[in-house]
């Protein structure tokens, strides 16, 4: 190990330490967006066939519910709700991914039934604060 140190020079040092410290900037990247995040409201969209066919406010004003979606003959989802998550409680798919998957409940999360092509995502949208003022475009 002393063999290795008497090669490094002062400039070696400090782009070590540079590297170092610039290993953790998607770390803070990321934890900063995900703190904007919890500021919006999460919204649950379920889309089949890529068109959205239903959206869900995930908050704790709503309640437990379930959905019955039938993308094709002989196909069959069960969608479940429980205030801030949301799952794929049964289908009839042979691969049973999508119930596997079981709750999902924060930003960017995804639940896919691939045979049926059913797919929720859970995306946020920008809640308004008091502050801010809205200005019409015309």
């Amino acid at each position: 190990m002393k063999q290795i140190l008497k090669y490094l020079k002062r400039f070696d040092y400090i782009l070590i330490i540079t590297a170092v410290l610039l290993s953790f900037t998607p770390t803070i990247i990321t934890t900063f967006f995900l703190s904007q995040q919890s500021k919006n409201q999460l919204i649950a969209l379920v889309k089949i066939n890529g068109d959205v066919v239903d959206r869900f406010v995930l908050s704790d004003s709503t309640p437990n519910q379930e959905f019955y979606y039938t993308p094709n003959d002989n196909q069959y989802n069960i969608v479940e709700i429980d205030r801030h998550r949301i799952r794929i409680k049964e289908d009839n798919s042979p691969d049973q991914i999508g119930v596997r998957t079981g709750w999902i409940s924060q930003y960017g999360q995804v639940a896919v039934c691939l045979p049926h092509q059913l797919m929720i995502e859970i995306t946020g949208e920008a809640t308004p604060d008091a502050n801010e003022m809205i200005l019409p475009l015309n």
